[in-house]
């Protein structure tokens, strides 16, 4: 009798172990997918403004650069031209330093779930997180 009852408890044990590991399993899923969702707005935001920013800022810079020209026709063309393009490589420049600062400092991908993960075998190690 003795041994049924331990049995009967060591299953209920061993499925409650198994269920407790299964809500984990489902919650760090359910965390991965709420990274991933963040990261494809971020992401899509990002991408979206800045395909309006290029579009305005390469019409901006075409009218300058005619409006620059044109004002010096007569005496310094070449000048003016040269003076235009030299501009529009330094500001190319400038821009590509800030887009490697953004994505140099744009958080980790799934950095939440691999600090939960690091957590939870921590914890079954029997350490403290």
């Amino acid at each position: 009798m003795a041994d049924e009852q331990a049995e009967v408890g060591l299953i209920a044990s061993l499925r409650r172990v198994a269920a407790t590991l299964v809500a984990l399993a489902q919650t760090r899923l359910q965390l991965v997918s709420v990274e991933l969702e963040e990261q494809l707005e971020y992401i899509s935001a990002v991408l979206l403004w800045s395909i309006g920013a290029m579009f305005f800022a390469a019409l901006t810079v075409l009218l300058l650069a005619f409006t620059i020209v044109i004002v010096f026709w007569d005496e310094h063309r070449l000048l003016a031209a040269g003076g235009v393009t030299a501009s529009f490589a330094l500001i190319a420049l400038f821009a590509w330093f800030g887009v490697r600062r953004l994505l140099a400092e744009r958080p980790r991908f799934f950095a939440a779930t691999a600090r939960e993960l690091a957590r939870d075998a921590a914890t079954l190690r029997g350490e403290r997180p």
